[in-house]
Order: structure tokens, then C-alpha cells, then sequence
């Protein structure tokens, strides 16, 4: 009776632990549980993607950028004079090219997240990549990575950036994603080795090197685990920041092309006194998706960098 008994209670044990969500997806959970203002901000980044995404898929890009002459300056929730766009609406009211703002909005809204984040993504791999391997082999190899770094780092990189912007033929979106991975990468190289130099003279480490484990088990098993929490802070830091510098070189006139839709091109209408005064449907509605972007990408990344921290304290 008893040996069914025992039977029993292991057959339970074992269907209770495959329907149990893994130990740093619970911490996850129990995090955002916890913060109520960082649940509330990824609740809203992700609508606010998920709405920007879709509707950018519905909204016509030429039509949004299709300039109208009789409609400049119209203020939200007004009918188009001309008789081209007769019967259109414009939600957010139009520029000072009758432009529509709505149809601005998300399209630049699409492009200024798509390349924050290919560049977050890019520049991440690589930082941690070369980060990490220059800690762990250390000596020369990581004298040379860091001279290299350092001369990189001490260039004026915002004006090469805009110098390489006017000189590339044929400039697009791609082209401004690799000129700004090129050298925004360096600093999080440097990061990241100097949090793996000090994880990678831990025993545990040491003694795995001397038994013989493959470098990419070491890296990715042993060290990866340890500075998982900086390599998030990291990223969303990093994303929100990439936004922005996106946005300021928009707005400084050396981001997107001209005839490609930005949030930094939005709101560089307000350089204008009489806009900025009078016409703040132009610019207010791209500052506000900023601002709010940036809020909830800080405050989403601060839960999951406590996420982290909570996992390696339970091991």
C-alpha cells in the first residue's frame, strides 16, 4: 500500500514540475508583480508597438508624405481643402507641406524603432562578443582590442557619423543603421570587459580552464550567466538611447533622408517660434511618443536588471 502510495506521490511530483514555468521566468513574473509602475510601461510599449507596427502596415506612405499645399497648417480633426484629398480627414492636422502629422507619426515612429533597435542589436553582439573574448584571453590579445577601442572612442564619432551621412551615395535607412553601429559599439565593449575581467578570475573559472572545458562553454555557461543583469541594463539602456540619437540627428537635419518619415524630423518643426507657439500639433505628439518610448523601456529595463540579480542570488 505504501509503495502505491509513494508511486503515487511521484507520478504527481512529476507532473507538477513539467507544468511549472522555468525558475528565472517565475522571477520575471514576480518582478513585474511587484513593480506596478514598470508592468504599467511594458503594458504600454507594447501597445504602443504593436499599435505603431499594424497601422504602419495599413497607412500609405506616399499618401502620408503626398504634399498638399491647401491643407498646410490645418489643425487637428479638419477636413482637406484640396479637391485631390477631398473627404480625408487629418487626425493630427498637417505641416507646413500639407502633409498628414498622423501618417507621419507612425511610419517615423516605425523606422526611428526599427533602427534603434537593429542598432542596439548590432552594436550589442559585437560589444559582448569582443568584450568578453578580450577579458578571457587577456595579455595581448586584450591590449590590442583596447587600443583599438580606444582610438575609436577618443574620435569626435557624432561629427564622422554626420560626415559619412553627406558623403554615402545613395543613402538610406541601411545605410544609417551600419554608419551608426560602426562606432557606437565601443563603449559597450569596454563595458562589458570590464565586468568579464573580474568574473573570469573567479576559482570557478579558473578551474574550468584547467580541466580542460572548451572556451565556448566557459563563456557562454559560466561567465554569460554572471553579467547576464549588465547585459540587460545594457540593452534597454542602450535601445532607449539609440532612439534618441536617431531622433537628434533627424532633428539636426543629418538623419533619415529628407522624404523618409521620422519622429526627429517632426519635431524639429518646433526650431520654428511661430510653430512652437502656435502649432504645436506639428511637433507635440512625436516629443510625447518619445518621451513615453524612453520612460517605459527605462523603467521595463530596471525590472528585468532586478530580475537578474534576483535569479543569480538563487542560483
Amino acid at each position: 500500500m505504501s509503495t502505491n502510495q509513494d508511486g503515487e506521490v511521484a507520478i504527481m511530483s512529476d507532473d507538477m514540475s513539467a507544468s511549472t514555468p522555468p525558475v528565472g521566468f517565475k522571477v520575471i513574473i514576480k518582478e513585474f508583480a511587484k513593480d506596478k509602475l514598470a508592468l504599467a510601461s511594458l503594458i504600454l510599449m507594447i501597445f504602443i508597438l504593436v499599435t505603431v507596427f499594424l497601422l504602419s502596415f495599413i497607412i500609405d506612405q506616399d499618401k502620408a508624405t503626398t504634399v498638399s499645399l491647401f491643407d498646410a497648417y490645418l489643425p487637428p480633426f479638419s477636413m482637406s481643402s484640396d479637391p485631390t484629398f477631398e473627404g480625408t480627414q487629418y487626425i493630427l492636422g498637417t505641416d507646413s507641406a500639407g502633409r498628414d502629422i498622423f501618417g507621419q507619426l507612425i511610419i517615423g515612429a516605425r523606422n526611428s524603432l526599427l533602427i534603434g533597435l537593429s542598432v542596439t542589436i548590432i552594436t550589442s553582439v559585437l560589444g559582448i562578443v569582443i568584450g568578453i573574448l578580450a577579458a578571457y584571453y587577456a595579455g595581448i590579445v586584450d591590449n590590442i582590442i583596447m587600443r583599438i577601442i580606444d582610438f575609436i572612442m577618443i574620435l569626435p564619432q557624432l561629427m564622422i557619423i554626420i560626415i559619412f551621412v553627406t558623403i554615402v551615395p545613395d543613402y538610406n535607412i541601411i545605410s544609417f543603421i551600419l554608419i551608426m553601429s560602426a562606432f557606437y559599439w565601443v563603449g559597450q565593449a569596454r563595458f562589458i570587459r570590464g565586468r568579464a575581467l573580474t568574473v573570469g578570475r573567479l576559482d570557478f573559472i579558473s578551474a574550468s580552464k584547467t580541466l580542460g572545458t572548451p572556451t565556448i562553454v566557459i563563456i557562454l555557461r559560466e561567465m554569460m550567466p554572471n553579467i547576464s543583469s549588465l547585459i540587460i541594463v545594457n540593452l534597454t539602456l542602450n535601445f532607449a538611447a539609440n532612439i534618441g540619437l536617431e531622433t537628434g540627428l533627424s532633428f539636426l537635419g543629418f538623419g533619415l533622408p529628407s522624404d523618409v518619415p521620422s519622429l526627429g524630423s517632426l519635431v524639429s518643426s518646433a526650431q520654428n517660434p511661430d510653430i512652437l507657439e502656435n502649432k504645436a500639433w506639428v511637433w507635440l505628439p512625436a516629443s510625447i511618443l518619445i518621451l513615453v518610448l524612453v520612460l517605459c523601456i527605462n523603467y521595463v529595463g530596471r525590472a528585468l536588471q532586478r530580475s537578474a540579480d534576483a535569479k543569480q542570488r538563487l542560483g
